[in-house]
Parts: structure tokens; sequence; C-alpha cells
């Protein structure tokens, strides 16, 4: 059985007071993962100076010096060095003297101030999570339509939507090909990022959202999720213009003097749009509109905006303002023979069309 004794109090009572003015849990053994059996073994074991727990005080804590001596006295390693508990209450008294009168009001002094600290930690841990979350739904915002990443966040689901009239728009680069067999694939890598930056400045001036990119393909829409009239056709144009005139000042980074070139293609038409899968969710557009704008695209010449009849009617009909140049009956794969245009730029280009 074993017993206590006064001189056994007087070290527990170092070791709490301790743990009240570090603010920490003695020999911190939660961060530091020590071993309980060697903390025991430690102390017990005679040494000089002997195992005790360090006495780091935070700066911003006001300690009076003297307790700090009081604790290593109350903690010696030869139980008849330790101070009774008579002296112990003397000499706090004196160090609190027109202040606290006793121990505990010392104590919730020091729980006051770290309840201080610790709103204070509180307040920039949650600064840091607001800023965090911040960057993550910048990330989410542009890979989904806000309303749809919403909508995920808040653990709704997503239905399959139709929308009666949208915009789509296909590019992809001539040659492209040819100039990935003259590079390194981190090359070809380096360049499909600087071109797509380039073009991804230019969507956020419009009401456009980019699908995806597949190698060298580049996909977007206007009109949904959030419809917009009948201006998902003008957006769509205004951009295809914008990625042309950007296209002239690119240049490849390792071949300074190759220059870069598209064909562009757009179709205006129904489409059910929706979110597919779980991990790592993509919104994806449903329905002949699109297989039609990847034709427009695929049948297109380098550095012109393939326009279908139905983008034409709304370029020229519904919304006007817009030229476009009739390029005769096309033979299009799974669509027979139409009738398509190019839309006018307004550059010297458009009379070699």
């Amino acid at each position: 059985m074993l017993v206590g004794s006064p001189q056994a109090d007087i070290y527990s009572f170092a070791i709490v007071a301790s743990e009240i003015i570090a603010q920490k849990s003695a020999w911190n053994y939660e961060d530091e993962e020590l071993d309980f059996q060697d903390i025991i073994y430690k102390v017990k074991k005679f040494s000089n100076p002997p195992f005790r727990p360090p006495l780091e005080i935070d700066p911003n804590v006001e300690i009076n010096a003297s307790m700090l001596h009081l604790i290593r006295d109350c903690w010696a390693e030869k139980p008849q060095d330790r101070p009774t508990i008579g002296v112990i209450t003397t000499l706090l008294k004196s160090m609190h003297k027109g202040k606290a009168k006793n121990l505990m009001d010392h104590v919730f002094n020091i729980l006051e101030q770290y309840a201080t600290n610790l709103e204070a930690e509180v307040e920039m841990r949650t600064r840091e999570l607001a800023e965090e979350k911040k960057k993550s739904d910048i990330l989410l915002y542009r890979m989904l339509p806000r309303t749809v990443a919403d909508r995920l966040k808040l653990g709704q689901s997503v239905e399959p939507e139709s929308f009666e009239a949208i915009t789509i728009f296909f590019s992809d680069v001539v040659g492209f090909t040819t100039l990935a067999a003259r590079s390194s694939p981190i090359q070809v890598v380096n360049l499909l990022n600087d071109l797509y930056s380039t073009f991804d400045t230019i969507i956020d001036q419009f009401s456009c959202f980019k699908v995806e990119t597949i190698g060298d393909a580049y996909l977007v829409c206007s009109g949904l999720p959030l419809r917009n009239g009948n201006n998902h056709a003008k957006d769509i144009a205004d951009m295809s213009i914008g990625f042309l005139k950007a296209i002239k000042l690119f240049r490849v980074p390792h071949l300074p003097k190759e220059k870069v070139n598209i064909r562009i293609g757009i179709h205006t038409g129904s489409c059910v749009a929706g979110v597919v899968g779980l991990t790592m969710p993509r919104y994806c557009l449903f329905g002949d509109t699109v297989n039609t704008a990847s034709r427009m695209e695929s049948n297109g010449k380098p550095g012109k905006i393939h326009v279908s009849p139905s983008t034409n009617h709304y370029l020229t009909k519904i919304i006007g303002g817009y030229d476009t140049v009739s390029r005769g009956e096309v033979l299009i794969k799974g669509k027979g023979v139409m009738e398509t245009y190019f839309l006018c730029t307004g550059d010297d280009d458009d009379i070699d069309i």
C-alpha cells in the first residue's frame, strides 16, 4: 500500500502550478509524444539537475519571478529541501500583496489572460479558415457553374436540366499533332497551359462557361446553367472574335518563330446539361447540338469562325449587328448537306473567306 507524505504533496503542488503558469501539461507530453513510463523512470532516477518540466512561460503572460523560484524549490530532488505548506502560503501572500489575496485569485487571473489569448487565437484561426474556404470556393467555381457548385456544397442533388436554346463553341489547334511531334511532353503541356490561360482570361469578360478541355480541344457554352435570353449567341460570337485577336499575338514559348492558329465552330440549339459522377463531378452537355458544334469546328478553316445556320439566324436576324459570309453548301458528317457561314471579324482576313 502506497502512503503519501506532505513533501509529496508539495511536489504535486509544484507540478500543478507549473501547468497553470505554462498553460500546458507538464513536460508537454502530448506534443512531444513522451511515454508515461519514461517520464516516471526519469523522475524516480536521481540526476543533477533533476528531471522536471521546463518552465517555458508565454512572454505575454505576466508572472512573478518569485513564483518560478518557489516552484523549483517545491520540486527539489530531496524531500527535506522542499518548503512546508505554511512557508508556501506566506510566500504566495507576499507575492500578491496589494493584488490578489490568495492562490485562486492568481489562478483566475492567469485563466483570464489565457481566455483573452485564446479569443485572439480563435479569431486568427477563423480568419485563416475563411481565407482557405475562399480559395477552395474560387477553385470549385472554376470547375463547375456557381449555381451548381452551391447546390453540391449544400449536399443537394443536381437534376439534369433541359435548355431550349444555347450556343456552343468548339475549337482546336491547327497542326497540333505536328507541333507536338517537335516538342517534348513538358513543352506541350506548357504550350497548352499558356494558350488556354490566355483564353480563360477572355472568357471572364463574357457570360460564358468553359465546359472542358481535352488535349487541344476547347469547349465553351453560353446560355446555361443561367439562361440569358438571346445573348448566348452574342457572347460566344464576341468571345470567338476575341480568341482570334489574341491568337495573332500568341507565340510558342520554346518555338518563338512558330505561330499558332485555331479552328472555331459554333452552333445554337437545344441541350440537356447535368452533373455526372461523384468523384471529381463534371458538368456535362448532352444532345445533338454538341455534335453539330463539333462538326462546325472540324469542317472549319484555320483562323475562321465557322457558323451553323441556326447561329447565323440569331446573329444576323434576331440580334443583328453581325456580318456573315455564306460558305455555300457543305457536306456535314451525320447531318447531310448544310449551308454554313463564316463570321466576319472586321479584319482584312475576312476578304479571303
